[in-house]
């Protein structure tokens, strides 16, 4: 186990210009919360799987040297998950309280304390933390007296940092980075993140694209010349158009609060969707002169939704886009057995022929 994990993370390291993640936050006319997002990673194939961990399930952190020698962690609520890599790594998950829990790459900005080995009985690893929080908190304040107790390592110094965001029922979320060793939380009434840099400077940044608006620019004078538009949407003339983190939260926090709002959970989650359509990003725009390193169809390997309040978590993937999803309410965590499961059967996209007589 010690050389796969390192080869792992080492390979999560050596692809890191493709890491993207784009997340964001809407409510529906019935007061439910859904966070969406996606996961995206150029390199290779994530070897996604959805994991079901029952109450009582206990695990164990890795530490830098490869072995499992950290936290010992027992599940108190059960909750589903999307992991990468390994089944331990969870990216995305609900539990059973409705707490949802991410994890978002942060690259060149987030420091971790050094692993200390005396300590390492409350060292959680960062690419476990999802897990040990969904199986142990059901609030955010849970969640940051949680945090406030343990040492979130590094398993591999060339590996990126991470920042995460964690939504409860009553719809708070807040992002938590650890800045030279600092933890620090964030509320985040907008529901929006990215990646690089931290979300204070996203949330300034906004104030570049006060410009922006939903609509279409009047017709003006310029002297003699009469400008107007050439098409719907000017208003949102001068949004950034690339995917590097800062132009995605601009473009995501735009979608987002120009959004109709649905009358219904399950209509939110699918706008949810068709929004997170404008951040799929093709497999070759992250790397020079066409050497793709991998052969997947898409650098956005999968989006998912969250309705923490109906305790139902969605998916698609690059390999199916057909919308999937795993309702809690309908798993006896007492009873359960832990279970990890690719999210496609078949990588493959189907496709269904039309036939006409």
């Amino acid at each position: 186990m010690k050389q796969v994990m390192l080869f792992v993370v080492a390979c999560l390291a050596a692809w890191l210009p493709g890491v993207a993640c784009t997340g964001i936050t809407l409510e529906s006319g019935d007061s439910c919360t859904i966070v969406a997002r996606t996961i995206e990673w150029g390199g290779s194939d994530l070897n996604s799987v959805y994991v079901v961990v029952p109450r009582g399930y206990e695990q164990q952190s890795y530490v830098p040297s490869g072995k499992t020698d950290g936290m010992k962690f027992v599940a108190q609520y059960g909750y589903v998950g999307l992991s990468v890599e390994q089944k331990e790594f969870v990216a995305e998950g609900l539990n059973e309280a409705g707490l949802s829990a991410g994890l978002f790459y942060f690259p060149g900005y987030g420091k971790y304390e050094e692993y200390n080995e005396q300590e390492k009985a409350v060292s959680i690893a960062d690419l476990q933390l999802v897990s040990w929080i969904l199986g142990q908190c059901a609030t955010v304040d849970e969640v940051k007296s949680a945090v406030a107790g343990a040492h979130v390592i590094a398993i591999d110094p060339r590996a990126s940092t991470v920042h995460w965001r964690f939504t409860d029922v009553s719809g708070r979320q807040v992002v938590f980075e650890i800045i030279e060793g600092e933890a620090r939380f964030y509320e985040n009434p907008l529901g929006v993140l990215t990646n690089s840099p931290g979300l204070e400077w996203h949330l300034t940044n906004l104030n570049n694209y006060v410009n922006l608006y939903a609509g279409s620019a009047t017709a003006r004078q310029w002297g003699a010349a009469r400008l107007s538009q050439f098409g719907a949407g000017s208003g949102a003339l001068g949004i950034p158009g690339d995917v590097t983190p800062p132009s995605r939260f601009i473009r995501a926090a735009f979608f987002q609060t120009t959004a109709p709002v649905q009358p219904t959970a399950l209509k939110t989650v699918l706008e949810a969707f068709q929004i997170l359509n404008n951040f799929d990003i093709p497999v070759g725009v992250e790397f020079a002169d066409g050497k793709v390193p991998a052969d997947i169809p898409s650098a956005t390997q999968w989006t998912s939704a969250t309705d923490v309040k109906n305790r139902m978590i969605y998916y698609r993937t690059m390999w199916n886009s057909r919308i999937r999803c795993i309702d809690l309410r309908n798993i006896d965590f007492s009873k359960v057995k832990y279970r990890a499961v690719p999210l496609d059967e078949v990588k493959q996209q189907p496709v269904e022929p039309i036939i006409i007589k």
